[in-house]
């Protein structure tokens, strides 16, 4: 059975106190509607629009969760063995549906740059929503255990939206209900919907989808979410409501100043909800109680006042070694059944700088007997002082299992810091050890050197050279770019210390050295040296080129006199011949 949202009254206390937070928070002013070039309604300033049509809207302009954010800022994780008590569920995100959220953002990232779109604002609108899809009860996949529905739109109360999609999303032939974690209405969603889990469906009720069509909605009309106008106006396109608005901003900023990730299916879930003051009658779900008089207590089925914990060395407590405890009548998904994992035959993770690793991490999910567990989702997360990326451009990445229980990560690039780093798997939704692989960077290096040209190199005594040194750095045959090197006129072939006559290069005082360092290639794999001198010694020098990689190149220089040409030698002049006697 699908389970809608529950509609549980306010105490009078309760709502006079939300309703003094809520109109304190309504503080901004706009003048209502324009019309943007392309003929659609757009807010232009904070205010919700009168006129704007439900259905125009992501939600239909339906009810939401009015719960506030805790007055505390967020706290540090959980630690692993620990409970997660409902103030920590309250301040966490389920893992799953945090990394719908930071996927969605990065995929925004890389297509609508200019949107800006945080994935904060995401969560803050999940919040809002749906509670983080009812506390993050969703499967590997990220589709929710069971639907996520909204009222019928039917203008008791709500707005009048007839069925646009014959009930395929929502199961209601007679009128449109918002469907989802994100909460779309079907006509919106017609339109708007995303494969964000690459599995070739887009379903409103998986997270990953909901998240990424969530996020495109958003930054539509081509909103800078960075500034606080568009960023009012995108929200408010969301949800049609000022109250609306206020609420997602208190998120967004709480979020903002740090949330932790928190186990599938732990967080707490919502009570409160705009529509309370609504008189209709209630509808049961089988996660909510039947009456809203009923106790919520750790007595109810629906709403348990102590989340389960994340880890623990008890039998059943969910900790690692132990499957995690599932509700009676349900099927444990295989997420709850992963007892650790285990690396799949990753080899030695070594890259250059700016270079990809050929090797990729393997991690495979298994229960406490050795059996792969497949279509579970597995987190790899780059850490340590590193600028080291997947090639996604990203810190993480989340894989789901093959039917091996394989999970491969993404390649590995390395940026320009070297050393090691660390990439950790975890399994999103289960608090089971994760598995550490160290990857290690080394500096750019070439193994080739080779002049540019074969002119020689040569120069009088107190001249200098006029021809420069130019060399050209390759690794394995291709380009080695941006490779240390150095330059030293050496002693001898087979003495490397420095000379300390013949040619040399001159420093930024004009004086003689004759040792450069912190020299690179260029992007070409070019080195072109600075101009060289010669002193009055002649002879045959030799400069050495060296590079990280362990590539030489030794040079000659000649030093000599100018060659003299010989000085013509008078002709001597012809004897005139004697005249003839007259």
């Amino acid at each position: 059975m699908a389970a809608e949202f529950g509609r549980l009254r306010k105490g009078a206390v309760n709502t006079t106190v939300a309703a003094v937070v809520v109109a304190a928070l309504a503080a901004s002013q706009a003048p209502g509607v324009t019309t943007d070039g392309a003929g659609r309604k757009v807010t232009t300033g904070t205010q919700p629009s009168p006129d704007a049509p439900a259905a125009d809207s992501a939600t239909g302009n339906s009810p939401y969760y009015t719960d506030l954010p805790p007055l505390k800022s967020p706290n540090p994780a959980p630690s692993a063995g620990t409970t997660v008590t409902p103030a920590a569920g309250e301040a966490g995100i389920p893992a799953t549906v945090l990394d719908a959220y930071k996927k969605a953002a990065a995929s925004l990232r890389a297509s609508k740059p200019g949107c800006n779109l945080p994935w904060e604002l995401l969560a803050a609108i999940g919040k809002v929503e749906s509670g983080q899809a009812r506390g993050g009860r969703v499967d590997a996949n990220g589709t929710t255990l069971s639907k996520i529905l909204g009222p019928q739109l039917n203008g008791v109360g709500f707005a009048n939206i007839s069925d646009t999609d014959d009930g395929a999303y929502d199961g209601d032939s007679r009128y449109d209900r918002a469907v989802g974690p994100m909460q779309f209405i079907p006509s919106t969603w017609a339109w708007a919907g995303r494969d964000g889990n690459g599995d070739g469906r887009k379903d409103p009720n998986n997270v990953y989808d909901a998240a990424l069509a969530a996020g495109h909605y958003l930054c539509r009309f081509g909103w800078n979410l960075a500034e606080p106008g568009d960023l009012d106006r995108a929200i408010l396109s969301y949800n049609n409501s000022q109250d609306y608005l206020q609420l997602v901003r208190r998120w967004l900023d709480y979020y903002r100043k740090g949330t932790h990730e928190i186990p599938d299916g732990t967080g707490t879930l919502p009570t409160d909800r705009s529509d309370d003051a609504v008189g209709a009658n209630p509808t049961p779900s089988p996660t909510q109680p039947a009456s809203p008089s009923a106790p919520a207590g750790p007595s109810s089925p629906a709403k348990p006042t102590t989340p389960a914990k994340p880890g623990g060395s008890e039998p059943g407590d969910g900790g690692s070694g132990s499957p995690k405890p599932t509700p009676p009548g349900t099927t444990p998904t295989p997420t709850d059944t992963v007892d650790h994992l285990e690396d799949a035959g990753t080899a030695k993770l070594t890259a250059m700088a700016g270079g990809t690793f050929t090797e990729r991490i393997s991690a495979r999910a298994e229960t406490e007997s050795g059996k792969a567990v497949a279509k579970v989702r597995v987190r790899f997360t780059i850490t340590g002082d590193t600028d080291a990326t997947f090639s996604t451009g990203e810190k993480y990445a989340a894989v789901l299992t093959d039917s091996t229980g394989k999970a491969v990560a993404p390649a590995l690039r390395a940026g320009e810091d070297t050393g090691e780093f660390t990439v950790r798997a975890t399994v999103v939704g289960r608090t089971v050890a994760g598995l550490d692989y160290t990857a290690t960077v080394t500096e750019r290096a070439a193994d080739t050197l080779a002049r540019t040209t074969d002119a020689a190199l040569t120069c009088v005594p107190g001249g200098e050279f006029a021809e420069r040194v130019e060399v050209k750095a390759t690794y394995k045959g291709a380009v080695a770019d941006k490779v240390a090197a150095t330059a030293t006129l050496i002693t001898a072939a087979d003495d490397p210390a420095e000379n300390d006559k013949g040619p040399y290069f001159k420093d930024a005082d004009g004086k003689p050295v004759r040792t450069l360092t912190g020299l690179k290639t260029d992007d070409k794999g070019l080195l072109e040296l600075p101009k060289l001198y010669a002193d009055d010694t002649t002879g045959t020098f030799l400069l050495r080129i060296a590079t990280a990689g362990g590539a030489t190149l030794t040079v000659e220089l000649k030093v000599a006199a100018a060659e003299t040409s010989p000085e013509p030698t008078p002709s001597e002049e012809p004897e005139e011949s004697a005249s003839p006697s007259a």
